[in-house]
This record gives C-alpha cells, structure tokens and sequence, in this order.
C-alpha cells in the first residue's frame, strides 16, 4: 500500500474507502488493487481509526452500486456499446461469460463476481444477455457482502499483520487463497446437506 494513499484512506475515512471500491467495481483503474484497500479500511477498524460497521457498509454499498451502475449501463445500452467494440472491451471473454451466465443463472452471476480480474465482466455479461434486475441486484448484494465485506473482515481480524499476508504471497495468491476459503465456506454446507442425505 503506498504510504500517500494509505495517508488519503485514513484522512478520507469512509468517503475515500467508498470512491476507491466504487471507481475500481465501475471499470476505472486504482493505484493499487480493491484487495488492499479493502484489507487496509478493515485494518483501520482494527486500530479503532473507523467504525468496523461503518467500514462494512461503506465497502458493501460501495461494490453493489459500482457493479450494478455498470451492469445498467450494458442492460440499456449495450448493443449499441458492442457496436463500436471499444478497444478496452474484450468481446471474446464476455461471450464467454454470456454463456456461463445464461447456464448457470444466479450461481453464474455469484461465483463469477467472486473470480478476480472477471468480476466487472460478470456484471458486464448479465446486462448484455438481459438478466432481469431483480435476479442481478439480489445476486450481486450476497457478492458484494462475501467479496468486499469478506475481505474487511479478514483486515480487522488480521489487525496489524495486515501488511505483513499482503507482502509476503503477493496481491495475486492473497486474492486466490480468500477466493478458496470463500468457495469452502459457500460449498461445506451443500457437502454436508448431502452426506446426511445419502445416511438417511
């Protein structure tokens, strides 16, 4: 975490936790990635510079309204957005997602916005292949609690070994081993359901 921007968040408080994961969720690139922000926001509730409630709500309301802002704009205004095909837009892993998405429904949408670096695609896909908002927005806010509120709780709960985790097995493994403790987490309780099942 850069020392100016670690400075900015604690200024800033929750305006500055929100802008970044709301910037980051609409598309527009941060200085360093919403992991570390969103583990620095709960490190700040740690040290008893933020409010941990605050801290969750902020990055919540933060992720599902950036998600769903983009996930509108293709809703409304996709096609005509795929027509120009923007250089920045990559076409090919979208059909891709549009497929899963369509396949998989809900379970499309909430897993793919748990997979680091396809999670605005995700959003993107929905709103191109018409998912109704209904479906989307109640999807996308048991997302936004497991993914950015996950990640301030490991901060609050890491406290001041924070830093320490996200130096030494770097943003991209640190961002996959929570991706599996969360796909644990989500899929023990299926596992269970089904072994006492087959007892019975």
């Amino acid at each position: 975490m850069p020392h100016d921007l670690a400075v900015f968040i604690t200024n800033y408080g929750y305006l500055a936790i929100f802008a970044l994961v709301f910037l980051q969720e609409i598309g527009f690139p941060n200085p360093v990635p919403n992991e570390l922000v969103l583990l620095f926001s709960g490190y700040l509730a740690y040290s008893g510079l933020l409010s941990f409630p605050l801290i969750f709500l902020t990055v919540v309301a933060a992720d599902f309204i950036g998600t769903s802002l983009l996930y509108f704009v293709f809703y409304f205004l996709g096609e005509a957005i795929l027509k120009k095909a923007p250089r920045w837009l990559p076409v090919h892993k979208i059909e891709g997602l549009k497929t899963k998405i369509s396949e998989k429904g809900k379970w499309g949408i909430y897993l793919g916005r748990l997979v680091p670096y396809a999670r605005g695609y995700v959003s993107v896909a929905a709103g191109l292949i018409g998912i109704s908002p209904r479906v989307f927005l109640t999807t996308v806010i048991l997302s936004a609690i497991t993914w950015s509120g996950g990640y301030a709780v490991a901060g609050r709960v890491f406290g001041k070994e924070w830093a320490k985790i996200a130096a030494t097995l770097g943003t991209q493994t640190m961002i996959i081993v929570l991706v599996v403790i969360i796909l644990i987490v989500v899929l023990l309780p299926k596992i269970r359901r089904r072994i006492k099942n087959k007892q019975l």
